[in-house]
């Protein structure tokens, strides 16, 4: 029994002391004015500088050549199955049919390179005037949009530039939020929460895909500058399918980790799904925000925040890249669009910004029952 008591006493001792070793600033008392860095940090392909969205506007000479040349545009998609797409989506749609752009068709690769490519070649043979595209695997797919700047057809992408395609040349512009600055804000936030020498676990997506590359490295670059003392593992997934399972065996191989970097939203809602199987209850953090991810901030459980892109403001602005390319002008070669933190105090803000939408009733009431959710 002594022996018991003692043991049981330490354990005490030692929860008290990892629990005063935590940053003193974390959770909701966070200020997200005060995450992430205040401009771009990120450079784009090719170390391209951010370019403002500013710089596509179009003025009311470029409305009129848009208007009268009836052009058609198709959108050839990794997936469709995430908010993030549906948004894109709808900022690229509600633009082009603004100035009487036609969107001729819309594709779903499935996180498949062989299926995208045939949605390329396919969307070839419709002859659209521009194709807006987010590439699955930026070396399998090179050649086939290759043959979309060989059909004269204008090309502007959305997150990452495929191998060996260069601007202007093979395409018109690249699209994508500051993916080191978001990943900066994530690392922030789950670094308020994990004790001095401690470690973390990074999910992370094993293709090479620009901005998945890019959000690792700024969760690592800001890691080694501001929390040296932190060691850092890893796990890659190439099936997003299987993060569940990923995410499961890395947890239990390594139950030192005390905090999750999951590499975007759904792999962090999966990364959930096998903690909770586990019975694991340590801080994640991710990117994008999402409406099942914003139900889970904002319930101050596990998922503790997001450095969230504005995928309806990208979509926007790869509308507006599209049309200047298609009146003969030549966009930026990478336009940059801030990141955007968002923890369980700012989450209905957030939504309001990310979905351009008023949040939902459940996601309000969940709020409402919740202490420091705003």
């Amino acid at each position: 029994m002594k022996s018991i008591l003692r043991t049981t006493a330490l354990q005490v001792a030692a929860a008290v002391v990892a629990v005063a070793m935590v940053p003193a600033a974390f959770g909701q008392n966070l200020d997200p004015a005060k995450l992430g860095p205040a401009s771009i940090i990120g450079q784009g392909p090719g170390g391209a500088q951010a370019a403002s969205v500013d710089e596509v506007r179009l003025t009311d000479e470029d409305a009129a050549a848009v208007r009268a040349g009836n052009f058609k545009v198709g959108l050839v998609m990794h997936t469709l199955n995430l908010d993030w797409s549906q948004l894109q989506i709808a900022g690229v749609q509600q633009t082009l049919e603004e100035y009487g752009v036609e969107v001729i068709g819309i594709t779903s690769a499935d996180f498949r390179g062989d299926k995208q490519i045939a949605d390329i070649e396919n969307m070839i043979q419709q002859r659209p005037d521009g194709i807006i595209t987010i590439p699955v695997d930026g070396t399998a797919t090179a050649p086939a949009y290759r043959k979309v700047s060989e059909a004269g057809i204008k090309l502007v992408f959305m997150d990452n530039v495929p191998r060996d395609l260069t601007h202007p040349e093979h395409y018109s512009s690249m699209i994508s939020a500051d993916s080191q600055g978001n990943g900066w804000i994530a690392a922030e936030v789950l670094a308020s929460e994990i004790p001095d020498g401690g470690t973390v676990g990074v999910i992370n997506f094993g293709i090479d895909f620009f901005v998945t590359n890019e959000r690792t490295k700024g969760v690592r670059d800001w890691l080694a500058a501001n929390r040296p003392d932190i060691t850092v593992k890893q796990a890659d997934f190439t099936d997003p399918s299987r993060v569940s399972q990923v995410a499961g065996d890395f947890l239990t191989a390594n139950p030192d980790v005390q905090g999750v970097f999951a590499v975007w939203d759904a792999p962090a809602m999966d990364t959930l799904s096998a903690m909770r199987a586990q019975d694991i209850d340590i801080p994640v953090t991710t990117i994008d925000l999402s409406r099942e991810s914003a139900i889970e901030i904002a319930r101050g459980g596990p998922l503790r925040g997001t450095g969230s892109q504005r995928p309806f403001d990208q979509g926007i602005a790869e509308a507006l890249a599209m049309m200047k390319a298609l009146i003969g002008q030549t966009p930026p070669a990478w336009i940059g669009v801030q990141s955007l933190p968002v923890i369980q105090s700012n989450v209905l803000e957030s939504f309001e910004t990310v979905f351009h939408e008023a949040p939902p009733e459940r996601l309000v009431e969940i709020c409402n029952d919740t202490p420091g959710c705003g």
